[in-house]
């Protein structure tokens, strides 16, 4: 996914450079969807790994009262 972001980012300052802003426009707007897709994975992938590490030290911390 962030390769497709890439190439629309990429497309869009060609697009941009040559004068064709209908095509700059675009590109830019599919590139802005596809950052904030990813934006959002991350976010969410970060959240998983933080609750399941916070899991993990209370499994340990329980297993060590006992």
């Amino acid at each position: 996914m962030l390769n497709w972001t890439i190439t629309f980012l990429t497309i869009a300052i060609i697009a941009g450079l040559v004068g064709f802003t209908t095509i700059a426009g675009a590109a830019m707007g599919v590139a802005k969807i596809a950052f904030g897709i990813i934006l959002l994975m991350w976010a969410l992938a970060f959240l998983a790994i933080m609750v399941m590490r916070a899991k993990q030290k209370r499994g340990k911390a329980a297993e060590k009262e006992e």
